[in-house]
């Protein structure tokens, strides 16, 4: 069973995390005009390169539908190029265009900044180290997977 101090300590590392994750998407004036979703499917081609639309919609934890009206909206966008398979002419492969890495690039520029920025106006030496240690816990936070 878990502490009140535990679940307090959750609670409040949940909230603090999602209201600096609005403040990071209100700081970026070109990834206004995408969804979230949207956007997460940008930058998961950046990483990934080209993916299956059945990919991204795993990936992205959505239906292929609703999948294939973001793959619509973001082609019509210029940001996405699709390339039929050579095995099987019913699959198509989804990568970014050059807008679209140029999209991608832009907005995390301006997020960095905007984050870069409050960090070092808002937080002292020893708070941006303690800050570089909470990226080894964060990030194993973000890999746990409850299945």
């Amino acid at each position: 069973m878990a502490k009140q101090s535990d679940i307090e300590l959750v609670s409040e590392m949940r909230t603090t995390i999602t209201r600096l994750v609005k403040k990071l998407r209100k700081h970026s004036a070109t990834g206004m005009v995408l969804s979230l979703t949207e956007r997460s499917v940008l930058g998961l081609l950046y990483n990934e390169g080209e993916m299956l639309p059945n990919e991204l919609a795993t990936a992205e934890k959505i239906t292929n539908q609703s999948m294939s009206q973001i793959l619509n909206h973001l082609s019509e966008l210029s940001y996405i190029n699709r390339r039929s398979s050579k095995e099987d002419k019913r699959k198509s492969f989804i990568s970014l265009s050059s807008k679209g890495k140029a999209i991608v690039e832009q907005v995390r520029d301006e997020k960095d900044n905007w984050l870069y920025q409050a960090v070092i106006k808002t937080c002292m030496p020893e708070e941006i180290s303690i800050l570089k240690k909470a990226l080894v816990p964060l990030k194993k936070l973000v890999d746990f997977e409850d299945d």
